[in-house]
């Protein structure tokens, strides 16, 4: 999920740049002496990035058969079913058995929610109590989980974060660090399906599995219906609409408080219902609106639906854009600048969280985190052992395709393009640490989604992000 702090490496330019160089480094031995184009004069404060470079449309353009399908909707639904098939990390919903073992939910729990056992500090810098962690394991009830129970579903009803352990509280792993919350999992969004296995104890929490995680998620956030009705919403094959923007919003409206501009992040989908033509939709005429079936809560926890208003200007799309290399990187680009989130904490996502979102636009599913994005079985995928040679590696890099994904550990980077001998990636980052004129590493704290050469990009003075790259995944081609 969260890369290690990331750094940028030393390249030769004509032109020292304004606040750093680039000095020749090992991976120059490997590309051609001659460029095709010199990189741009940095004017951005970041090496290598000038303000065209922050166009999609620059990247676009560079690319050949910018807007041919790398992959056709049925090809896209093929290699989603394969994933839930063979893929560990997932959860096939549809294939749930109609009981829950005991075993099963408790193995889940504690896969999450295992007592830490390293010092952990709070906002205010003082150490995590034992006696907070007792009553952590207290609310996890898990004396209270049956030997087997009825399954249970539910959908979620509005962006709802996913924890490590019930509770809202924030957890650093080293003083002076309050950005990364080790106790935030992950986050899901209005529409998404999940198995309701278990309840804290003060019942303010469901331990849920998703189809793409299993943690803690807070009980006014999921809407418990029944098993055909929460798969068929998921499952429908009625049209059905995508959301293609960051993070646009429902309109507002008065009369339901719970849908009022309600944020819908990219990839969220949500059926259609515009071609019924109802005179008013939460006391707005719809002829402006796409018209959507969105779930609700009711107040004993129940699912309900209702139709809301997307504002025809919200970037959405009558299903799944087209798997195109020019819609990876305009899709890529809609993030541009988003705060960083471990987790998707602060309303925003981490670099698979951001991968996952762009490819999720187009209709393909990944797995969650780098640990199963990187190693699924369904992806083509170049592996790389810390022994493997330079060549082996410069290789693999000089044969990257639009929307690859370059793995380190801990981190995932999307490649976009070239200038010159240049390799240029698109990630969400907490890092940003580049060599100085004389080598030294300085921070550049981009903490958000950035562009960034690849082929700079540092962990120490010696050692740079293509030695430590673990695989590098194409996702719009079998293994």
């Amino acid at each position: 999920m969260r890369p290690p702090t990331a750094s940028l490496r030393t390249l030769s330019l004509a032109t020292a740049l304004a606040l750093f160089t680039f000095a020749t480094g090992c991976a120059s031995q490997h590309i051609a002496d001659t460029r095709v184009e010199a990189l741009p004069q940095a004017t951005l404060g970041v090496p290598g990035i000038s303000e065209a470079q922050l166009d999609p449309d620059f990247w676009v353009h560079r690319q050949p058969a910018a807007d041919t399908p790398l992959l056709d909707a049925a090809t896209v639904a093929t290699r989603n079913a394969d994933l839930f098939a063979r893929d560990a990390s997932m959860h096939d919903l549809t294939a749930m058995p109609a009981m829950l073992t005991g075993t099963q939910v408790r193995t889940w729990i504690e896969a999450m929610s295992s007592r830490p056992t390293r010092t952990l500090y709070d906002m205010q810098g003082k150490e995590v109590p034992a006696s907070t962690l007792d009553a952590l394991a207290a609310n996890l009830a898990l004396d209270a989980i049956p030997t087997s129970q009825p399954t249970r579903f539910g959908l979620v009803v509005a962006r709802a974060p996913m924890r490590s352990f019930p509770t809202l509280q924030r957890v650093f792993s080293r003083l002076g660090d309050t950005d990364i919350d080790r106790w935030q999992e992950s986050a899901e969004f209005p529409g998404t399906p999940v198995v309701i296995a278990h309840a804290s104890a003060d019942r303010k929490w469901l331990f849920v599995a998703s189809p793409r995680y299993a943690a803690w998620m807070p009980a006014q956030f999921v809407a418990q219906g029944p098993r055909d009705k929460v798969l068929a919403y998921y499952t429908d094959e009625a049209p059905y609409r995508v959301i293609t923007g960051a993070k646009p919003r429902l309109v507002y409206t008065p009369d339901n408080p719970a849908l009022s501009e309600l944020q819908l992040d990219m990839g969220t989908r949500l059926p259609d219902m515009s071609s019924l033509r109802a005179a008013t939709i939460q006391g707005q005429a719809p002829a402006y609106h796409w018209t959507v079936r969105v779930p609700l809560r009711l107040d004993d926890g129940s699912l309900d639906f209702a139709s809301a208003l997307l504002p025809r200007t919200a970037d959405s799309h009558l299903g799944p854009l087209p798997l195109t290399r020019a819609n990876i990187i305009r899709q890529a680009f809609k993030f541009l600048g988003e705060r960083y989130g471990w987790g998707h904490d602060y309303n925003g996502r981490d670099c698979t969280g951001f991968v996952s979102e762009v490819y999720a636009s187009m209709g393909l599913i990944l797995p969650r985190n780098t640990s199963t994005q990187a190693v699924s079985p369904v992806f083509r995928r170049t592996h790389f052992e810390p022994g493997d040679a330079r060549s082996k590696r410069m290789a693999a890099v000089d044969a990257l395709d639009v929307g690859d994904l370059i793995y380190i550990p801990g981190h995932v980077m999307m490649y976009i393009g070239r200038i010159g001998d240049t390799p240029y990636v698109i990630h969400d980052t907490n890092g940003g640490t580049v060599l100085d004129a004389n080598g030294v590493p300085k921070s550049l704290k981009l903490n958000g989604v950035s562009v960034t050469p690849l082929t700079a990009l540092h962990f120490d003075a010696e050692t740079d992000y293509i030695d430590r790259t673990t695989n590098i995944v194409r996702v719009v081609q079998t293994p």
